[in-house]
């Protein structure tokens, strides 16, 4: 039975973390990320806190809760004026996934370290031709011996700088018969053959992303994840890209909130005629839509994470839909927001005007809206498949 009411258990923790993020900010986080330099204080403070490690099971050291008490975290955090960008990656993505079909041995060695912060991992995805086609991923993983050789490329992969780390997905067995038998391997950051380029990009963000070169790169049997009998893409969208995608849209949703914040305060205080600009209509209206928006996106949000953590989220439908809903509301939010400050939205001073790149990446990542639509017209309604 759902509930439209958290726990205190829950209510508590959104408190904590927007106490926390509050205590930084977003001057805070646009001096870190103009500066190149990580948000290392509020990662280690969070950790401290148990918030990195909220979904992880209590005998690996987490909190034991579940995906909705960490689409809180990630929300809180960005509704502060702190987004932390990796965080559905390595907590929602990483983490996770380990913890539903990783080995014993690779849970010891991974989860406690991601519930107290001194452990981080990224995820390699993405191949540089292939896109949002996983049918087309072109890194191989081959036998030799009881060793498995990885060759090939990723693109736009999150922190590997600041990782330990990588989970990679790499196509098993013959990489021109079209077929893919994909399978995840842990990479370390130091194993030979892995290199990283940094990806310049026109968004400010303490995250850089990374391309990533892997040349026969030779890793022991333990480094698989998951089997390699095809049944890893299942397992694959299960245990990381639905909870990336859920716990995104409510990092999403946070930033919108963020903004409306700040568009309502400059709304209430600035004077041009002889009233605040926030009486007037032609403002005060499209705000008021925004805010409605961001609650209905939020709401789904919270439907997805707790449909997922009582298993009855199977096709990722909702995981879809709530990252689409939050990615959309919060870019109007945005939008909204800068319009309400006139030439103040993009002076540096009033700050606003840095939430636009990042929100716009809520349109491109971890999956764009087009191939959430598709998925929707798919799968939903039952049309034709289109591409």
């Amino acid at each position: 039975m759902t509930h439209f009411h958290e726990t205190p258990e829950q209510q508590r923790l959104r408190a904590s973390v927007a106490e926390l993020a509050g205590r930084y900010g977003l001057e805070y986080f646009v001096a870190k990320a103009k500066s190149g330099e990580d948000t290392t204080e509020v990662w280690e403070e969070a950790a401290r806190a148990g918030f990195l490690g909220v979904n992880i099971p209590e005998e690996y050291g987490g909190g034991g809760a579940g995906l909705y008490e960490l689409q809180i975290v990630a929300e809180e955090f960005a509704a502060g004026g702190v987004p932390l960008l990796f965080l559905p990656v390595s907590a929602a993505m990483c983490a996770t996934f380990i913890a539903r079909a990783g080995t014993e041995e690779q849970k010891k060695r991974w989860l406690p370290g991601f519930a107290d912060g001194s452990a981080r991992m990224t995820f390699g995805v993405t191949d540089p031709a292939g896109g949002s086609n996983l049918h087309r991923i072109a890194a191989t993983a081959r036998r030799d011996g009881g060793d498995w050789v990885l060759s090939g490329r990723k693109s736009l992969v999150s922190a590997v700088d600041l990782c330990d780390a990588m989970m990679v997905i790499a196509r098993t067995g013959d990489a021109t018969t079209g077929k893919l038998r994909p399978a995840l391997f842990i990479v370390d950051r130091d194993t030979p053959g892995l290199s990283y380029e940094k990806k310049p990009m026109v968004f400010t963000a303490a995250t850089g992303q990374f391309d990533v070169t892997m040349d026969e790169v030779r890793l022991p049997a333990s480094a698989l994840v998951g089997g390699e009998d095809g049944s890893a893409l299942r397992a694959l969208f299960a245990g990381a890209l639905n909870p990336e995608r859920i716990t995104f849209a409510a990092w999403s949703a946070g930033l919108g909130r963020y903004a409306v914040d700040l568009a309502v305060r400059h709304a209430r205080e600035r004077r041009v005629w002889n009233t605040t600009i926030g009486a007037h209509q032609g403002l005060s209206h499209p705000l008021a839509m925004a805010k409605i928006n961001l609650e209905l996106a939020r709401t789904f949000v919270q439907k997805a994470a707790w449909l997922y953590d009582n298993g009855q989220d199977i096709s990722g439908e909702v995981a879809n839909m709530a990252k689409y809903a939050a990615g959309e509301a919060a870019i109007k939010a945005v939008d909204q927001a800068v319009q309400i400050h006139g030439g103040y939205g993009l002076d540096e001073e009033h700050l606003v005007g840095f939430l636009y790149p990042m929100v716009r990446v809520a349109h491109l990542a971890p999956v764009s809206r087009e191939m959430l639509l598709n998925f929707v017209a798919e799968h939903t309604l039952g049309l034709e498949k289109s591409y």
